[in-house]
């Protein structure tokens, strides 16, 4: 949420006018930084989503909720201890920082009634979700040693301290002239600079569009400046700072071409109407909006994951040209046997001593006889060269046989990983994740030091429904292939699988119709997307009644042997493919 503290005031009102008296129903934390407050007004339930994740902090209602895990984490169980049941009394934005707290009434001692505090911190990097009562911290989403700062702790019982910068103006508070005035008098090497360093609360977007109704360029040095263009500066100011003053807000946020957002005001930002600009009846709205367009937040387990897969995919191709080439040298053992023939053939014709010896090839199929050259052990008499060549002939063969069994046993673990790789790239939600976690945990790809087995929420597959009406259901890792393939589907139901890459099984509820061209169509669009082969065109997709698919005894997850198959090719159609997983 790229907003500075002059559009974040709008919001806090908004928040504060729809959430004050409100309930704290339930406390959900859906990842390291992020926390969902549950809010039960009078008619209606309100979800206030709050995050401090330093690449996109931010606070707005959400009609969403996002997953939680199957275990809460230590900080979410400590706000559940304070905060369930409380009321929240008001939401305030610390002077024009980028600073929310959040005022919570709860029941204490004796029937007491307390106040206790969240504390919002929208800093970048430095963001941060502080619970404190009477001024001391209780306990913080990111806790801030000695270590990491010596200015400023944030660690249980210590005083919270607000972060420093506070000395600055309010626009919103002080006439634009004085403000004007002191931006002109600030130790600055440019106007947009002046103004930030002068107003609290004020952004590069802020400063920037100040400027430009000033007349100004952003980077025009104060020095080019006279007391003369005090008064276009406080007209610009005034200009930006009235409307909010008396609650006339704007909420835009700026898009760069289709999909690139670049900024989010509480007012129109005129220096950037040449971009598109997406208004909004709230603030909030906009929050959300802007953050949709930034993208799912990341699921660090994942990225630790594909981090894994590639590396052991990389150690296992490089294992695989080792085993290639070494068997290719094995599978010469033809070779050495056929120079022990020739020498045993010829021993009374070898002088002995010799490194190699010209002989005839007995084994040559040409009219005319043909030499052939044998390198020889000089230190060996001629038949105990021949035996020399029958014992590396013997040793090669053996050699094969493991190297042949070495390498299969490596592509099947290559198949395999590349299987997962695909179900964790196609993963959009943490229940998946920490289902491909498991998996690799049980094939040893992965070690474990947990003592307890810790309960996993099981992810359901993909469900989704043809233009002919077709329900479809699609797995989107090994356990829900073997999920949907052998205890859901039906022995006359249709089984699609992309040939010869690794995918998602694909089902197809016959529920004893005939199954038009057009439905298996669309169902082998989703085999192919949900498949390696998604970026690919004309990918080849099998299909079969599901009685013709079998699971071999031992076999690792997800893999299946079939028959009777037809097979499709498919270019894969993302717009089709949302239509069809479409809830209906």
């Amino acid at each position: 949420m790229n907003v500075d503290g002059l559009s974040l005031a709008p919001l806090v009102n908004e928040l504060n006018a729809a959430l004050a008296g409100g309930r704290i129903d339930k406390v959900f934390q859906p990842d390291a930084y992020s926390l969902l407050l549950w809010v039960r007004q009078p008619g209606e339930n309100l979800r206030l989503f709050l995050s401090a994740n330093p690449e996109r902090p931010k606070l707005f209602l959400t009609a969403l909720a996002p997953e939680n895990p199957a275990v809460a984490p230590s900080f979410c169980m400590l706000l559940r201890k304070h905060l369930e049941d409380g009321r929240i009394g008001s939401i305030e934005q610390h002077s024009l920082d980028r600073i929310v707290n959040i005022n919570i009434d709860v029941r204490g001692d004796r029937g007491i009634i307390v106040t206790k505090r969240l504390v919002i911190e929208i800093m970048g990097k430095h963001s941060n979700i502080i619970m404190t009562q009477d001024n001391v911290i209780i306990d913080a989403i990111k806790r801030v040693s000695a270590h990491v700062s010596r200015h400023r702790q944030v660690l249980p019982g210590k005083e919270y301290v607000y972060p420093p910068g506070q000395d600055r103006l309010n626009i919103l508070e002080i006439e634009p002239a004085l403000f004007a005035r002191q931006v002109l008098a600030a130790p600055a090497p440019s106007l947009s600079k002046a103004i930030i360093a002068s107003g609290i609360g004020l952004g590069p977007l802020t400063a920037r569009e100040i400027t430009w109704r000033g007349g100004f360029s952003s980077d025009i040095s104060l020095g080019e400046l006279d007391a003369a263009d005090i008064d276009a500066l406080s007209e610009a100011v005034a200009s930006v700072a009235g409307p909010l003053k008396e609650g006339l807000v704007a909420p835009t946020v700026v898009v760069e071409g289709q999909n690139r957002p670049l900024a989010i005001a509480a007012f129109e930002p005129g220096h950037l109407t040449h971009h598109n600009l997406h208004k909004f009846p709230s603030m909030s709205a906009a929050v959300e909006f802007f953050d949709k367009f930034k993208g799912r937040p990341s699921l660090p387990e994942k990225e630790l994951l594909t981090k894994l897969l590639t590396a052991e995919l990389a150690k296992l191709a490089r294992k695989q040209a080792v085993l290639t080439g070494e068997l290719a040298q094995a599978e010469n053992a033809y070779e050495l046997r056929k120079c022990g023939d020739i020498l045993m053939a010829n021993l009374y014709t070898i002088t002995p001593g010799a490194h190699e010896q010209a002989l005839f090839d007995i084994y040559s199929e040409e009219p005319e006889a043909q030499e052939i050259v044998i390198s020889l052990d000089s230190a060996l008499s001629p038949l105990e060269n021949a035996q020399r060549y029958y014992t590396r002939y013997n040793k090669a063969k053996r050699s094969e046989e493991h190297l042949a069994c070495q390498l299969k046993e490596c592509q099947e673990d290559i198949a395999y990983l590349d299987s997962i790789a695909v179900a964790l790239t196609h993963a959009s939600a943490s229940v998946e994740v920490s289902e491909i976690r498991q998996e690799l945990v049980a094939a040893g790809y992965i070690r474990t030091t947990e003592k307890r087995r810790v309960p996993v929420v099981q992810s359901s597959p993909l469900a989704a429904k043809t233009s002919d009406g077709f329900s479809l259901i699609i797995g989107k890792n090994n356990r829900q292939n073997d999920l949907v393939t052998f205890k859901q589907a039906q022995p006359d139901d249709i089984w699609l699988h992309t040939k010869d890459m690794p995918g998602s099984h694909v089902i197809i509820r016959s529920e004893k119709r005939e199954i038009p061209t057009q439905t298996i169509n669309e169902a082998a669009q989703l085999a192919a997307y949900f498949s390696k082969g998604r970026q690919s065109a004309n990918v080849p997709v099998d299909y079969t009644k599901r009685r013709y698919v079998r699971k071999p005894s031992g076999v690792k997850p997800g893999f299946v042997i079939y028959d009777h198959q037809s097979t499709i090719y498919v270019t894969p159609d993302e717009t089709l493919v949302q239509t069809l997983i479409k809830p209906q």
